[in-house]
């Protein structure tokens, strides 16, 4: 299932317009649980930032985190990285409209060749270590890019049916990535390895959860794979589904999962 072809023709339709991107990205709140998930876990970690924290969105995609967080805290400073060239250019664009790019700045990486020492309080990585082969070389940058006491915060598919791989024969929903999931012991070890210390993880996306997906993501994804022709049809789908959703949604939220298909993980860079 190619994904990012879609996501690059969602990006281009609402590229121009300030008023169109801000209310994709009310949508995409709305829309996505990952998006609640990790605005929770946030909310818990930015007492503990200062008030001009630095901030790295490490593949900051449609740059939604990156709004959100520049209007959580209007101290913080925050450096949006993708390696995606086009996608930045829209996001810098949109953010110097927006009177946001003195704190706000942009610019095309690729994570395996981030050489930032020692410059973030607070690192944000959402869907983007399932597309790298190379993962360990990006957590050892993440590790060397946070100064003392910095937090990282990452968001994945898990090894329990992320991706939606449930048995051998399955394949990954979405062509792009390169690793099913993280088993909790895997990715707890691979950020040890990298000098992390006080890792905690936990499930996201349980039974309410991965249900919402499959009825808000996955089957929508899947019709604009056959045709474009399909977003005539989406706005009447998520009418019917949409108020379904968020009542799995807020039970996704409030429930603590003993398995689910996305893993939230923080750690924390604790020099002695």
């Amino acid at each position: 299932m190619q994904y990012e072809s879609i996501k690059k023709s969602l990006d281009r339709f609402i590229a121009g317009s300030v008023f169109m991107r801000k209310i994709f990205y009310f949508l995409l709140g709305l829309l996505l649980l990952r998006t609640r998930h990790i605005k929770k876990a946030l909310r818990k970690i930015v007492m503990e930032l200062p008030d001009e924290a630095s901030v790295l969105d490490a593949g900051s995609g449609f740059g939604q985190y990156t709004w959100w967080m520049c209007r959580l805290n209007p101290g913080w400073k925050i450096n949006a990285l993708d390696i995606n060239s086009e996608q930045i250019e829209v996001c810098k664009s949109f953010f110097r409209k927006t009177g946001k790019s003195e704190r706000v700045t942009f610019r095309t990486v690729d994570l395996i060749s981030l050489n930032d020492s020692r410059c973030y309080d607070l690192i944000l990585s959402v869907d983007v270590m399932e597309h790298i082969k190379e993962d360990e070389v990006v957590f050892r940058n993440f590790y060397d890019s946070l100064k003392n006491n910095g937090i990282l915060l990452i968001s994945t598919p898990s090894d329990k049916g992320g991706s939606d791989i449930h048995g051998d024969k399955d394949k990954s929903f979405i062509d792009e990535h390169v690793r099913d999931g993280y088993s909790i012991k895997d990715i707890t070890e691979r950020l040890a390895k990298a000098g992390f210390r006080s890792i905690e993880t936990s499930y996201t996306y349980g039974k309410p959860g991965n249900l919402s997906w499959m009825l808000t993501m996955k089957y929508p994804v899947k019709m604009l794979n056959v045709s474009y022709l399909f977003f005539i049809i989406l706005p009447f789908y998520y009418l019917i589904f949409f108020p379904v959703s968020i009542i799995l949604n807020i039970f996704d939220l409030c429930l603590i999962h003993k398995t689910g298909t996305g893993l939230l993980v923080t750690a924390r860079k604790v020099l002695k």
